[in-house]
């Protein structure tokens, strides 16, 4: 799928109806940092339809988050053999003095190497370990890859806002709804948020026009006073900030689809949206299983918002769905949702616990011939 200037078309093929462990790993293999692996994959078992072959690994080197999925072709899409995921913040106080900051380096490299360890331990083949908008956007961004590549081996490569709103498209499109006939997908991520409208064509999704946000959770709650003890007043401001920067998206999207367009549902992938999902479902602790393809009412997702200001920075901290971890964050990710959610008035929402790695992982199946087999 090459994402141009108008339009790319996403293949009719879901890769993947679900996203199932892969039963040969009985807890096989290096665990360090499961404990942060908010979403892991470990509700239901699957057995790959190429249980000989290699598994395939995916890692997503984001502002907030380091992600790694190594995964083999299933008859019904993935069966994961391994998931991490630990939050970094590689980008923190990126946007005051343009340079990623030691500290935050070392956690990072601390956790590519357990990243690296998986993928030793699993032997895992064809891989594609990509770095967002952190490296992007940082003067030494090329130096700490090169560092990454010197201390622990992984080639990463910082792709381009392209590229991350394709991967996106691909790993969220298999949850579009089956009778839908438009869809907007938004990647809410650490350093910058990606939009898309989808227009379903003759043979799949079209990907009509897309856009990337320079505001992330990360970068909007730095702007505003840290994200701890977000003001009504302050979190209006951030709304306004990330209003401005969707205008140009809204007016594209008047000229190619017609004025107040709206799609036949939102569809959300990103630590803000599975969040929200988890507080509106009011679980004690985040559940994957429970939250990965749920649907949301577009005015509960305000509702959500409504109550998450109220707290306060404790408040958040003892919710399990957020943890001290994201109370900081939860805010900017709510300020950039409202917006979206308020230009594109569809009334339901799917909420995805997927994203970049299973587009990277369908991608690198789909060049193999391996998906293909599976229609």
């Amino acid at each position: 799928m090459v994402l141009g200037s108008s339009f790319c078309k996403l293949s009719s093929y879901s890769p993947f109806k679900g996203i199932k462990v892969d039963a040969t790993n009985d807890g096989a293999g290096p665990r360090k940092g499961r404990a942060h692996n908010k979403g892991a994959y470990g509700q239901r078992r699957g057995v790959s339809a190429y249980p000989d072959i290699a598994p395939y690994g995916a890692l997503d080197l984001g502002t907030n988050n380091c992600r790694l999925l190594i995964a083999r072709p299933a008859h019904e899409g993935l069966a994961v053999v391994d998931a991490f995921s630990r939050i970094v913040r590689l980008g923190e106080g990126l946007g005051t003095n343009g340079h990623l900051g030691e500290a935050a380096m070392a956690r990072t490299i601390e956790a590519l190497r357990v990243c690296s360890n998986k993928l030793i331990w699993h032997k895992v083949g064809t891989r594609r370990l990509i770095a967002t908008e952190a490296c992007r956007l940082a003067v030494n961004g090329s130096a700490f890859i090169a560092r990454v590549a010197d201390e622990i081996g992984l080639e990463l490569e910082i792709i381009d806002r392209e590229t991350e709103a394709r991967l996106a498209a691909s790993g969220a499109e298999p949850l579009i709804s089956a009778d839908a006939e438009s869809a907007i997908i938004f990647d809410i991520g650490g350093g910058s948020t990606e939009v898309m409208w989808m227009q379903r064509g003759p043979s799949g999704f079209e990907l009509t026009a897309w856009t990337s946000l320079a505001a992330g959770v990360v970068t909007l709650s730095e702007k505003f006073d840290g994200g701890r003890d977000v003001s009504p007043e302050t979190f209006a401001q951030m709304c306004g900030h990330v209003k401005k920067l969707l205008q140009p998206f809204i007016e594209e999207i008047g000229s190619k689809v017609g004025p107040q367009a709206v799609p036949s549902h939102l569809l959300g992938t990103s630590g803000t949206v599975t969040t929200i999902a988890g507080v509106h479902l009011g679980l004690r602790h985040y559940d994957r299983s429970k939250v990965d393809g749920c649907w949301l009412q577009n005015v509960d997702a305000g509702e959500v918002t409504a109550q998450l200001l109220a707290m306060s920075y404790e408040e958040r901290t003892q919710n399990g769905c957020i943890g001290r971890e994201r109370a900081d964050l939860v805010l900017a990710g709510c300020a950039i949702l409202e917006e979206i959610r308020l230009a594109f008035p569809a009334p339901r929402i799917r909420v995805a616990d997927r994203g970049l790695r299973e587009g990277i992982l369908i991608q690198m199946m789909m060049a193999d011939g391996l998906m293909g087999r599976q229609q």
